[in-house]
């Protein structure tokens, strides 16, 4: 098995999200072992810029050959920015899921309840 790339300055939720808090913003994506797990992502159906999300609560939806599953917010506020190059590709989310697969930035405060690197690692197994 291939170990999982989980880069340690990141802050992951308990579903899998990852998030990177930047002064007032929180870019975030899907963790490595996530794209693994949904295989090759087809779509991205990114939110719109400026809707507000709650920690917890799914904000937008990946499609991959396999399933369709929902990404939750790691953090509470207001979508500023969306990744509108994953219209074109996709499998950025695949790829690079900590670089040029990142999903969304939101204006706002991470959940106090992520984990380190080490405590999602334990959690995944």
């Amino acid at each position: 098995m291939t170990p999982v790339n989980l880069p340690a300055e990141l802050r992951y939720a308990k579903t899998h999200e990852w998030a990177r808090a930047e002064g007032p913003m929180v870019t975030v994506g899907i963790s490595d072992h996530a794209q693994a797990e949904l295989t090759d992502i087809v779509f991205v159906d990114l939110p719109a810029v400026g809707r507000r999300v709650e920690a917890g609560t799914s904000m937008l939806v990946l499609e991959s050959v396999k399933t369709v599953a929902d990404v939750y917010a790691p953090a509470t506020g207001t979508i500023r920015e969306v990744n509108v190059e994953l219209k074109s590709h996709p499998e950025w989310v695949n790829q690079e899921p900590y670089g040029r697969g990142w999903l969304v930035r939101i204006e706002g405060t991470p959940a106090p309840d992520l984990l380190t690197a080490d405590q999602y690692r334990a959690q995944i197994g």
